[in-house]
């Protein structure tokens, strides 16, 4: 009987069909997402620590909002360590074969980046509404929407209630871009 080295994901000789279980490598893999939220929310906790707010801001002021953002994401950071954790101790984490993994998808990630690049650029020219809707159908785009349409219609409804109510309620002014008469 001749001894065959099992690579993780390969299945054994004894039983072809179970996946071979995973140590810390995979432990890790799931608690990427949570280090990067973890380190975003802690320099935006930073940042709204070190702003230099007027003792005449009214409340909510300037920190009220990063403050709920910041505290959600660390919320949304400990319930995903604690499942990974969980889910990794009860030997649940393993290597299903090729078909089951996660792949990279450079066409979503430019979609993405070049989204966010394009809202950066054009903010002030085209204004918030058209913009952010811009963006959010860039986003969609890159996470596979089957209708392009419906997604640039829901990112211009969206972007025009956000900057509604940023005016409206809140009193802040977002550039208003060739909508506004600005251009």
């Amino acid at each position: 009987m001749t001894q065959q080295s099992v690579q993780p994901g390969q299945a054994s000789a004894a039983d072809p069909q179970r996946p071979t279980p995973r140590t810390g490598g995979l432990l890790l893999k799931e608690l990427t997402m949570p280090i990067v939220l973890a380190a975003f929310a802690t320099y935006l906790l930073v940042n709204m620590l070190v702003m230099d707010v007027p003792d005449s801001v009214d409340f909510p002021g300037p920190r009220f909002f990063p403050a709920i953002v910041t505290g959600v994401i660390y919320l949304l950071v400990i319930l995903q360590v604690i499942a990974s954790v969980r889910h990794w101790s009860a030997g649940n984490l393993t290597v299903e074969g090729e078909d089951a993994a996660v792949r990279f998808s450079w066409s979503s990630l430019l979609w993405v980046v070049g989204g966010f690049l394009g809202f950066s650029l054009l903010l002030e020219f085209l204004g918030w509404i058209i913009a952010a809707g811009l963006l959010f159908w860039c986003v969609a785009q890159g996470f596979g929407s089957k209708k392009p349409i419906a997604s640039l219609i829901t990112g211009l409804t969206v972007s025009s209630i956000a900057y509604i109510a940023f005016d409206m309620a809140l009193g802040l002014s977002l550039p208003s871009g060739i909508l506004g008469g600005g251009f």
